[in-house]
């Protein structure tokens, strides 16, 4: 049976890192390792074998690519150094190319407002900015407001204030802020 294109497109993805995922032999060492691994639907190994596989409806569709933190535990732990962490990231960028339901929407927007905070913070990051971002998404301010929950958030940020450990500021610009926004370009 021919290699789908799916599986085609995750191996040349995955091959411009110089990453074979066909050297996976099933050893359990990702899944073994990941610290989220209870909370996901299909673990680790199982999502490579699927995209060996071609599987491509059970692999966009699962809550697994949405769940996984990308802590690298996984890819440290391969013993043939596949990239897994990154195999995560491509099928979440597959799934959203799609335009298919994300099972996790709350990771989804959590995930877009990092990256935006980054574009805006020219390369560093502002957690301020991070929050509010996320906060704004899907009306998630609006339903702490009726719950009262904000007003509990809110004397958090200004005890952490007073201690110095929040930062209002936005954060200095890299060097190399033009190469960062060219990456996030592509976002």
């Amino acid at each position: 049976m021919p290699p789908s294109d799916f599986t085609e497109d995750l191996a040349a993805a995955l091959a411009t890192a110089g990453l074979a995922v066909d050297a996976c032999y099933q050893c359990r060492k990702c899944s073994n390792g990941c610290p989220l691994v209870f909370a996901m639907d299909l673990p680790p190994d199982q999502v490579i074998r699927l995209a060996l596989a071609g599987r491509e409806a059970d692999l966009l569709g699962c809550r697994t690519i949405w769940v996984c933190s990308s802590c690298e535990t996984c890819t440290t732990r391969c013993p043939n150094g596949i990239d897994i962490a990154g195999v995560m990231d491509w099928l979440k960028e597959q799934a959203v190319a799609r335009g298919l339901a994300v099972p996790e929407p709350e990771v989804r927007d959590f995930h877009r407002a990092f990256l935006s905070a980054v574009k805006w913070g020219g390369g560093r990051l502002s957690e301020p900015l991070v929050m509010a971002l996320y906060a704004l998404k899907g009306g998630r301010w609006l339903k702490k407001l009726r719950r009262s929950a904000a007003a509990g958030e809110v004397a958090t940020a200004l005890e952490l204030l007073r201690r110095r450990r929040l930062r209002l500021a936005p954060p200095k610009r890299l060097t190399g802020a033009g190469e960062v926004a060219a990456i996030l370009r592509r976002w």
